[in-house]
């Protein structure tokens, strides 16, 4: 159920604000603005010109929520003070104290991440309670003047509580619906951030990906997701699975929104250690490095995964051509070591949630102190039960050895140094740029009885490895949205934005969703 907002007791100059702007979003010539296609510089411009304000964009996404979320299921909760922010936002601008390119941007922020004026669920009934403090990436999107629109639906627990689960579906939230066809999966966990943003719910939304859990949603719904190097974006105050391998992540319409806010995202945070490893060198604005023709001259591996099926290859086999076609000289290439990541990954995760949702929970005020109340809880309330009953990998995780076993840690350090090695050496031996592989493939239809039918290998060796990936749409199947990835070494987020951003410019295959009912 989505809660509607609650304006609240605002200030005397932002209540003036809200009723002088408090016209629809319009261009100069009275045409409505399109959400869609609308790029955060375009609106910056508006904005700057006067065409255009942060509460009327605001209201604009607010009110497209009420008219649209009832068919995708997306948001949570939408933010009480969204308009009270979009006001200040304008305040700002009137005084020429504009606070970067996303002033005035509504953001949709996944429900996993700490909101202390909001609630903070991962999806489970069991933690319907406010956090004590943000996240230290809502701090940054605050500080960078950006509005939180609201919280994103997700799978439950980022998709770690059930052996066979449904993604897209919560306790809290229900089923998040894929906007192209809407009783086709929306792929998980970020869920509702890539089906908020497809819809043009929001013009930014905020994910967060253990393995695939960005990348996958983006690529079903024809976004782009930017999983960025870990240590780039602080996790204090995101639910954990493993602090070896989750970051947040920006997911939008456009890969410049998703620089724009990854500039504003990133940066060291003493209370995260993985960003203690951020080179003094990285970029502060990703934007400037998107640059027209970064393409040609380019070497890519091109990563094909015929495992996704003949139509997911066929896309490929486009997405090639368009990259020499851009200038690029495509080498086909398999990374190796992929069977044996597969072998690895799942029980080192078993272990890392364990020790890390149980310091995660001693942080917040009210609910379950830790795993094995989680397993209580979910027994004792039948909603949790609606979709897919099992808890199987809490059980699991809760059993599993703890993070001083030896074996634990041998494991660990070969599923990573293989995980680095799977793109170094691929890299290194075909003198590669970057490599590109299929990010997800068709969406499935949901169903709660048989789980997702997901089988997504793309996103593994750069989600273990802590090295970035970005999906940018490549193509459809009938009415499906595929991605391709464009993965890279460590710390090379600036260089696979660019290529995304070029690949995007060369082949602008994305279009609006038309929320059909079916397809056969």
């Amino acid at each position: 159920m989505v809660r509607r907002p609650v304006f609240g007791v605002l200030t005397a100059l932002v209540a003036a604000t809200i009723a002088a702007s408090a016209a629809p979003a319009a261009s100069a010539a009275g045409k409505p603005l399109d959400l869609d296609a609308a790029d955060i510089p375009a609106l910056q411009a508006r904005m700057s010109s006067g065409r255009l304000t942060a509460v009327g964009l605001t209201s604009a996404y607010l009110d497209r929520i009420h008219k649209v979320d009832r068919k995708v299921n997306a948001i949570i909760a939408v933010n009480p003070a969204a308009i009270a922010q979009a006001a200040e936002s304008d305040v700002r601008r009137r005084a020429g104290k504009t606070r970067g390119p996303l002033d005035g941007i509504p953001v949709l922020v996944k429900d996993n991440v700490d909101t202390r004026s909001q609630q903070t669920t991962a999806g489970s009934r069991a933690l319907r309670s406010k956090p004590a403090k943000d996240a230290t990436l809502i701090r940054r999107l605050r500080d960078a003047g950006a509005v939180v629109l609201g919280k994103a639906n997700l799978s439950e627990w980022a998709n770690f509580r059930a052996a066979k689960p449904t993604s897209g579906w919560s306790g809290v939230g229900g089923q998040t619906n894929n906007p192209y066809v809407l009783d086709r999966n929306p792929c998980g966990s970020s869920a509702g951030s890539a089906a908020g943003v497809a819809a043009s719910l929001a013009q930014v939304a905020i994910g967060s990906e253990t393995d695939g859990s960005i990348v996958c949603p983006a690529g079903m719904t024809s976004t782009v997701g930017h999983k960025p190097s870990l240590g780039l974006v602080s996790r204090t105050g995101v639910v954990p699975i493993s602090a070896e391998q989750d970051t947040a992540g920006p997911m939008a319409r456009h890969v410049v929104d998703v620089a724009l806010t990854l500039s504003a995202l990133q940066g060291r945070d003493p209370s995260d250690p993985a960003t203690g490893t951020y080179p003094p060198n990285q970029p502060t604005d990703y934007a400037a490095h998107l640059r027209p023709g970064v393409l040609k001259g380019s070497r890519i591996g091109l990563w094909r995964l015929p495992v996704l099926g003949p139509d997911v290859e066929a896309v490929m086999t486009k997405t090639k051509n368009s990259l020499v076609k851009a200038g690029a000289e495509v080498v086909e290439v398999t990374p190796p070591y992929q069977a044996r990541l597969g072998e690895l990954e799942f029980p080192a995760l078993l272990t890392e949630f364990h020790r890390d949702i149980d310091r995660y929970l001693a942080t917040r005020p009210e609910g379950p102190r830790d795993l094995a109340a989680l397993i209580a809880y979910n027994r004792s309330d039948p909603l949790e039960q609606t979709c897919f009953a099992g808890q199987e990998l809490f059980e699991q995780a809760l059993a599993a050895p703890g993070p001083s076993d030896p074996a634990y840690q041998a494991n660990r350090r070969e599923l990573t140094d293989l995980a680095k090695r799977s793109i170094d050496e691929t890299l290194a031996k075909y003198r590669l740029d970057a490599i590109a592989a299929p990010t997800n493939p068709p969406a499935w239809k949901t169903d709660c009885k048989t789980g997702d039918n997901d089988v997504i290998p793309s996103s593994t060796p750069a989600a273990v490895s802590g090295y970035p990936a970005v999906t940018v749409p490549a193509g459809f199947v009938g009415e499906l949205p595929v991605g391709v990835s464009f993965m890279a070494g460590q710390w090379t987020d600036a260089r696979v934005l660019a290529y995304a951003a070029d690949f995007e410019r060369v082949v602008p295959v994305r279009k609006p969703p038309r929320y059909l009912k079916t397809v056969g």
